[in-house]
């Protein structure tokens, strides 16, 4: 009797374990194919992926830059062609033989045309075309005369003097690095790339929250500006997917032994924790005003979620963030899947609930309050959405494998 018990207290056992690995395997899957169904979403609504960011008519910008940068990652991870000659395209229209980039101009100092180029790192290396190489060298060159705040951070924009936004940590430091490390540059520049991190985070840091202020205006000239402080008002739920997946991205080029590599990791470690702390506990993600959930009018995300999931999942794949973490962006990535998409009659797939735009200053004037926040318009298919969720995916892939 004792045997026949074993037996099957064993079977149980082999069965229950089976049924774990093969739930494991097709979750597993299941992110890999998320990526690419929302992929091939992008793909269909936008032929042309200057297209990408709802244009009018083709411009070197970062929206587009994500979605090359994304698809050409997800060429490498399946060998998918189609992927590579979409990215492909785009890059043969907007750059000619001498590296000339169409409608980038330089001397505008605008800092998120440098991540509109971080996809040619990986197009040179694949085709070893020359012309890719002169293209990163004409970027590079933004970054000599690129104005500073006084402490030494990059302005967001030439428009928007003596002002630093956490956007901008994403738009400049990932490209600053990489290029300091694959063409060999002086390893003193990486001084310099970790001091953008450091400066920006001292100076954007709530530490009762552990969240990061949008930004920070130097001059405390800007209605939207701290009179003390100089940050401006609210936890704005993208600008701190940006920050955080410059973070992940700009290790990945770092020295090891770099003295400033420690407290970008300490730093990356303590928001990681603090965004966890405001994980929306009924869908899983994060809400456009980070710490007011409860708030009229505030809404759960997706362009901030997909943006957390990607650097946490990497983070996790890296090391750098403990096991437990895992629980925290596999319920946002279920979140986003069960809250935020929609199937189209044309078979496409859509990611909804993202916020289309945000920032501060210019014309006409945003104040920075909770109100301007939650006013901007809410669209679907949003590149700043498309691209963190397919290197989302890319990287649950890896974290459960």
């Amino acid at each position: 009797m004792k045997s026949f018990k074993s037996v099957i207290f064993l079977l149980i056992c082999f069965l229950f374990t089976n049924t774990l690995f093969a739930a494991k395997k097709k979750n597993n899957n299941d992110y890999l194919q998320w990526a690419i169904t929302i992929a091939n979403s992008e793909i269909k609504h936008n032929p042309e992926l200057w297209q990408a960011d709802f244009v009018k008519k083709p411009k070197w910008d970062y929206t587009q830059g994500l979605i090359a940068y994304s698809m050409t990652k997800l060429f490498l991870a399946t060998n998918d062609s189609s992927y590579f000659k979409y990215v492909k395209e785009y890059a043969d229209f907007f750059i000619n033989d001498k590296g000339e980039i169409l409608t980038y101009t330089p001397d505008k100092y605008n800092i998120d045309h440098l991540n509109g180029g971080k996809f040619l790192f990986d197009m040179y290396s694949i085709t070893n075309e020359e012309k890719y190489l002169k293209a990163l060298q004409l970027l590079r060159t933004q970054i000599e005369n690129h104005p500073r705040t006084k402490i030494g951070v990059f302005w967001h924009k030439k428009i928007y003097e003596n002002q630093v936004w956490l956007d901008g940590l994403y738009m400049g430091a990932p490209f600053y690095a990489q290029y300091i490390a694959e063409m060999k540059e002086p390893t003193h520049l990486f001084d310099d790339v970790t001091s953008q991190f450091i400066l920006a985070d001292s100076v954007t840091l709530d530490k009762k929250t552990g969240l990061n202020f949008h930004a920070w205006d130097e001059s405390r000239l800007q209605k939207w500006s701290n009179p003390e402080t100089g940050h401006s008002p609210h936890f704005w739920g993208r600008s701190m997917g940006w920050y955080m997946m410059a973070m992940v991205d700009v290790l990945d080029y770092l020295p090891k032994n770099h003295p400033q590599r420690k407290q970008i990791l300490a730093n990356f470690n303590r928001l990681s924790k603090a965004l966890a702390n405001y994980q929306d506990k009924q869908t899983g993600m994060w809400y456009q005003i980070t710490d007011l959930t409860t708030k009229e009018g505030n809404y759960v995300e997706s362009s901030c979620t997909a943006m957390y999931i990607y650097a946490i999942a990497k983070g996790i794949n890296k090391k750098y963030l403990p096991k437990e973490f895992k629980t925290v962006v596999q319920k946002a990535f279920c979140g986003i899947i069960n809250n935020a998409t929609q199937k189209n009659e044309d078979g496409t797939t859509s990611i909804t609930k993202a916020c289309s735009v945000a920032g501060l200053g210019g014309n006409p004037y945003r104040n920075g309050t909770f109100e301007y926040y939650i006013s901007e318009p809410i669209r679907s298919d949003d590149p700043k959405v498309i691209g963190p969720f397919i290197l989302a995916g890319l990287e649950m892939n890896k974290m459960c494998k």
